[in-house]
């Protein structure tokens, strides 16, 4: 038999099938469906290169990574391929470089196992830290300007980092204001320089630059930062993946200035965002300029997360046409969390989340907010346009149901939030004066809601993660 709350979202269904919405968006000709029909994936020669007949041993202990390595130096210069990995684990001292043409496979039982001994992990390379560009620590597995390039099969990438990069978060304060501060002014990038005797801690795995770039089936753990971080790539897919690293700063998949990007079918456990999205920080992403858009994100289990699906905060080269459906969130804080303040600038817009179920958010459901922390006092406001989010149920929100609050410089601008039900709210609404939102059939506590429900906001707004 259904229940009360069963039976009042099939009727708030039926009413919302019955009426059209007010959201405009720009480009109403951007769908998921033409996006996803427009991502070219890599595609390789059939052809295997076993890193066992290259000397890799697989006993985690012998260092393997100069077999590992020339297999993959090999079958690039050949042609492409891909690089099989058998069963086994593989003992890394150092960090694996994915070249063009390469399929890296994982067997099933196969375990790459860094050392994460950050002596092996220089010289520095050249990333995206926090949305500013610098020289650090190479990502564990690192892909600088290369094409058709993969990482599959159901195997591990174990980042090790517990006892090494991950105890660095409290001693990285200098350096990440160091690096803020490069940023502000204009330094150039080759003089950004933070490898040996600093402490930024480096990705598991970045595609910089890359384009046809495909991760799909393993599982993820341990990783010393944010687990898969593509940087100004293009036609990225990420598919049947398993993150599992709750260490906080493991973001699970952070695309960063990409285009033409899908996330599907994976299921996370994370110790902070799930999703992020992002494109530069403050005056270097507004210079450079490089938007993240076209972006798909569908299908997904987001099992036990700091946060949800996000965009930002480090958006300043703007994000837009992004689309998440059809996913499954268990338990987090903000869930559907889109994030900025007034350093950044950049829009972001044209935005349709739809058919997600949440068991319980322990912050908010739905989180819009303009004034996030770490403002160091410019002026440039963020824009967010143009938001849907509709066809959403929630069993509890332990504090707000939807919190939305831009700022008196950057108010929000057609936020149209549809068809959603919160079983159990312990504060239903906070919605700032002057936000152009829009609630239609929104369900809290079983009643309707309105504007005219939202708690008082005297200006707090707040920060945090």
């Amino acid at each position: 038999m259904s229940s009360p709350f069963d039976r009042l979202f099939l009727s708030t269904l039926f009413l919302f099938a019955l009426l059209p919405s007010t959201h405009a968006a720009v480009d109403a000709s951007v769908t998921a469906e033409t996006i996803v029909a427009a991502i070219v994936e890599p595609s390789f020669p059939d052809r295997d290169f076993d890193i066992a007949a290259f000397g890799a041993v697989g006993d985690g202990e012998t260092n393997d990574l100069p077999a590992l390595q020339e297999a993959i130096d090999v079958c690039s210069e050949a042609g492409g391929g891909r690089v099989l990995v058998p069963d086994g684990i593989y003992y890394l001292r150092g960090p694996v470089v994915l070249k063009s043409h390469v399929n890296l496979h994982l067997s099933e039982g196969a375990r790459l196992r860094f050392s994460a001994i950050p002596e092996d992990f220089l010289p520095p390379v050249l990333m995206r830290w926090e949305g500013t560009l610098a020289y650090g620590h190479s990502p564990f597995i690192y892909a600088y300007h290369a094409t058709h390039i993969a990482l599959t099969g159901k195997g591990v990438v174990d980042g090790n980092a517990a006892e090494t990069f991950g105890q660095w978060r409290p001693r990285q304060k200098e350096d990440q204001r160091n690096l803020r501060e490069m940023g502000g002014r204009g330094v150039p990038v080759h003089n950004r320089v933070f490898g040996g005797g600093h402490w930024l801690r480096p990705s598991l795995f970045m595609a910089y630059g890359c384009t046809n770039v495909l991760i799909e089936g393993p599982t993820f753990v341990d990783s010393p930062f944010w687990v898969i971080h593509p940087v100004f790539s293009r036609h990225v897919v990420v598919r049947d993946i398993l993150v599992d690293s709750l260490r906080l700063n493991n973001d699970g998949v952070d695309p960063d200035s990409c285009s033409y990007v899908l996330i599907e079918d994976s299921t996370f456990r994370t110790g902070d965002d799930a999703v992020a999205i992002k494109s530069g920080r403050d005056r270097d992403g507004r210079f450079i300029g490089v938007p993240s858009e076209n972006i798909v994100v569908r299908n997904c289990f987001l099992e036990r997360v700091h946060n949800g699906v996000a965009i930002g905060s480090e958006m300043s080269g703007g994000v837009r046409n992004v689309f998440v459906e059809n996913c499954r969130v268990g338990e987090g804080r903000n869930l559907l969390y889109f994030k900025s303040n007034l350093d950044r600038g950049g829009v972001i817009e044209n935005v349709i989340v739809r058919n997600i179920t949440v068991d319980t958010a322990s912050v908010s459901l739905v989180r819009f907010m303009t004034n996030y922390h770490s403002w160091r006092g410019d002026i440039f406001p963020p824009t967010f346009k143009n938001f849907l989010v509709e066809d959403v149920t929630c069993r509890r929100a332990s504090n707000l149901g939807i919190w939305a609050e831009g700022h008196e410089e950057s108010p929000l601008q057609n936020v149209v939030l549809r068809n959603i039900v919160i079983e159990e709210a312990k504060r239903p609404l906070r919605v700032r004066p002057g936000d152009d939102v829009k609630l239609e059939y929104v369900i809290i506590n079983g009643r309707p809601v309105t504007l005219d429900d939202s708690e008082q906001i005297a200006g707090d707004g707040g920060g945090g993660n």
